[in-house]
């Protein structure tokens, strides 16, 4: 596979987005840093707790979407 050069023009829109990114304060890059996606399932409950890692993957691949990727393989 080859790995494509990076023209002029996005080096210095790179550079350009890094200049600007160095400016920002810490809570500002905190702030953007993170996105929150909502997971279905995950997401519907505060915790859950198993007793075993077999339950729990168990319970992943009865309750969990596939594209969540946390079915095994």
């Amino acid at each position: 596979m080859k790995i494509r050069e990076p023209s002029e023009e996005e080096r210095r829109q790179w550079h350009a987005e890094f200049e600007a990114a160095s400016k920002r304060t810490l809570e500002q890059r905190m702030k953007y840093a993170f996105i929150k996606t909502y997971k279905p399932v995950l997401d519907d409950a505060d915790y859950r707790s198993f007793d075993t890692m077999e339950e729990y993957r168990q319970w992943c691949e009865k309750n969990l979407p596939r594209w969540l990727g946390y079915h095994r393989v």
